[in-house]
């Protein structure tokens, strides 16, 4: 089934104006719960309660306030929030064009696909190919639901990619969590930590290959109980606290590591030998037969 497009818009930079559709990039498959009224299994509802007047409110008497002191607020309208939306417009306005890596991902805050409108086809894929050559980002200003965004603009093999952006100001420092004195590391730890990265290290990233493993389970037991089996629920153990002796967790994980890895390396050599190698081990033992 087709993509659905979930809006337009016009990418703009210089004279240059490429229509384009949104389209929904990702979309989480979390587990989530209903809350039920366990007597009866039915769904509760949630509503809006006054604890002065101990009622509940309806929607006709609910105002937005925006709290800045303890228990103190200024309300606004409907009106008073709709004159402060930024004029609505479609245009995403590129400011500049940036490498990739220079943008830390803590910055990313969700994505979306920018596919060609109508009649723009090769305008898009010009810009496409010429941020991939540059290995250049684009960074814009994009307006949704009268709110501005700081976007980022990136290509992919066939199309690009759209990530809103958190502003510098909505993104904390580590200075509340780094180590006011940190630690000195010893030259024999930095090897061996470099060692074990290097033979974890990959080219690629493949997603594919990580599952979300607690979806898996609560899903095996939404079957289960569908089917009326029983199902029982092991305790989980409590961790227990463990003093680590850094260079020999090192040393052990590297340990582990090379089994694995030899046994993958004897196991290619042999494909690599082949039945060549096969027939030189036989004839050299019937030689050997020969002589004795």
């Amino acid at each position: 089934m087709a993509a659905r497009s979930i809006g337009s818009g016009t990418i703009s930079f210089g004279l240059v104006a490429i229509p384009v559709r949104l389209y929904v990039a990702t979309h989480a498959e979390g587990v989530s719960f209903n809350m039920l009224h366990e007597p009866c299994g039915t769904r509760v509802k949630q509503q809006l309660y006054c604890p002065t007047h101990e009622a509940v409110v309806p929607r006709g008497e609910i105002v937005k306030g925006y709290q800045f002191q303890k228990d103190r607020y200024v309300t606004f309208t409907g009106d008073e929030l709709k004159a402060l939306e930024a004029e609505s417009n479609r245009s995403i306005d590129i400011e500049e064009f940036v490498p990739l890596a220079k943008v830390d991902p803590i910055y990313f805050e969700n994505a979306h696909y920018l596919g060609p409108d109508k009649g723009a086809e090769k305008a898009y894929y010009l810009l496409l190919e010429a941020m991939r050559e540059t290995a250049r980002v684009a960074v814009a200003q994009w307006t949704s639901h009268g709110k501005e965004h700081i976007v980022l603009i990136r290509p992919l093999e066939d199309a690009l990619a759209m990530h809103v952006l958190y502003y510098a100001d909505e993104v904390r420092g580590t200075a509340e969590i780094a180590v006011a004195d940190p630690p000195k590391i010893r030259s024999g730890e930095a090897g061996l930590a470099r060692k074990l990265i290097d033979e974890l290290a990959s080219d690629e990233f493949h997603p594919e290959r990580y599952k979300d493993a607690y979806r898996d389970r609560v899903q095996a037991v939404v079957e289960k109980k569908i089917a009326g089996e029983e199902v029982t629920v092991a305790e989980a153990a409590e961790p227990q606290a463990q003093v680590i002796d850094l260079m020999q967790a090192l040393k052990e994980s590297l340990a582990r590591r090379r089994p694995r890895e030899a046994g993958k390396a004897g196991a290619e050599g042999a494909k690599k030998r082949g039945p060549a190698a096969a027939e030189r081990r036989t004839a050299g033992a019937r030689r050997r037969a020969r002589k004795g």
